[in-house]
């Protein structure tokens, strides 16, 4: 198997450390920087980005020329392969970050007090960020991008699947930050696949980090949660519901349904749970899972779904729980809202879930309590990504309560401070 940029025998704690402190050195120039100089970065890793494609997908073929020697799953494979089409996506998601507003400097609110203070709120830079992902090359566009729009140097590490795709992505993020005039260790891409790096930037790097966001696995978040010494946004697996209400259209149940499984089903936001009202199992069943097997879907099915579409799998405890992130969905039938809101809260990972109703009461129940990161109404789950909410790109979708839920974008990406203005006041 090829190898990529392996540094045998070099102390990887070092490399780490010393990535570390590159961090943050290059943390006060870029929270101070305008935001004319944060877009001209932008603009300018977008371009490189594109003028260098041909080296991006002769890196991308070594990696899926690997990952095809390893054995990886198709929706592994669907990930880690970038296209033309994938590539000029990833330029044209920059391009958008640079077009949002700058968050830093943003008055979030203000007040006056009684003794003549004047309070004001502020977005500033949360730090240096550590962005742990897996397989998606694109990430390393993503993640580094909207950490630079909101002030925050950050230290990715991708997968090592996809380790020499996500260094020729760095690179061209890298000649942005210098035609901007700003740090380049701004955006620093850790060059080595050994796993020690991983538990080094959950030690926190000698407390050069700041906040870690895991994008990933299951595995990958559950070691990210139980090691980091230093705060964690939560981007747990998408186990995403699709609940069919009696209400419901049929056409629009039909459609919805396969767009939320079927259009990619390697991302976080594939529905990989159907569940129908028991009340339209007769006229609503044999449609919609019809429709998905015949786009090449696996269906697994409770015993009361067997009996009316033959043409599927035994569903076992354990596809409850799954996220196949492929062509397989779960499907079951619930005794109406209050069976499908039990069904979900039992066994979601809370990030995304959808109703298809007509009736205004069930969505209302449905929204107020269901607690997931994000809910949707008669739409794909396939709808929850940052870009589609106008954020631009994300980094992901938080599914802690803690700072940050849902898509992670660069709003979410700062902090605050308080500005206190007087005119001489002193306390009692």
């Amino acid at each position: 198997m090829l190898k990529a940029h392996e540094k045998v025998g070099e102390d990887i704690a070092a490399v780490m450390a010393g990535i570390g402190r590159k961090a943050r050195a290059a943390a006060r120039p870029l929270a101070i920087a305008d935001a004319e100089r944060k877009n001209a970065a932008l603009v300018a890793m977008a371009a490189s980005i594109v003028r260098n494609e041909e080296a991006i997908l002769a890196a991308n073929a070594i990696d899926v020329a690997n990952g095809e020697e390893a054995g990886l799953t198709g929706s592994f494979m669907d990930r880690l392969k970038l296209t033309p089409a994938r590539i000029a996506d990833m330029a044209e998601g920059i391009r958008a970050i640079a077009a949002l507003a700058d968050p830093v400097g943003e008055v979030i609110a203000e007040w006056d007090r009684p003794n003549g203070l004047h309070i004001e709120r502020v977005r500033t830079p949360l730090g240096v960020i550590g962005v742990i992902y897996e397989s998606r090359p694109n990430v390393t566009a993503d993640a580094g991008a909207l950490c630079l729009k909101a002030g925050n140097p950050v230290i990715l590490r991708g997968g090592s699947d996809s380790l020499n795709s996500s260094l020729a992505i760095h690179a061209c993020m890298v000649e942005g930050l210098r035609e901007a005039g700003l740090p380049e260790d701004a955006i620093q891409l850790v060059p080595v696949p050994d796993r020690a790096a991983v538990g080094d930037m959950l030690k926190g790097l000698g407390g050069n980090i700041d906040v870690i966001v895991p994008r990933g696995g299951r595995s990958l978040v559950e070691r990210v949660q139980s090691e980091a010494r230093v705060p964690v946004f939560a981007h747990l697996e998408g186990l995403c519901h699709i609940y069919i209400d009696k209400s419901a259209d049929l056409a629009m149940a039909v459609a919805i349904a396969v767009n939320a499984k079927m259009r990619r089903t390697g991302v976080c936001g594939a529905a990989e749970t159907l569940l129908f009202d028991r009340a339209v199992a007769v006229t609503h069943v044999v449609p919609v899972l019809t429709t998905l097997r015949d786009a090449g879907c696996e269906i697994r099915a409770d015993a009361d779904v067997l009996k009316l579409f033959a043409d599927a799998k035994p569903a076992v405890e354990a596809d409850w729980i799954t996220e196949y992130l492929d062509a397989i969905i779960s499907v079951k039938l619930v005794d109406g809202i209050e069976g499908a809101i039990e069904h979900i809260e039992t066994h979601s990972s809370h990030h995304t879930e959808a109703v298809i109703a007509e009736d205004a009461a069930v969505v209302e129940k449905f929204f107020s309590e269901i607690d997931s990161a994000i809910l949707l109404h008669n739409a794909s789950t396939q709808f929850a990504d940052g870009g589609e909410f106008g954020m631009g790109a994300e980094i992901g979708i938080a599914t802690g309560k803690m700072h940050a839920r849902g898509p992670v974008g660069v709003e979410q990406l700062t902090s605050f401070k308080y500005r206190v203005r007087g005119t001489g006041q002193v306390r009692a």
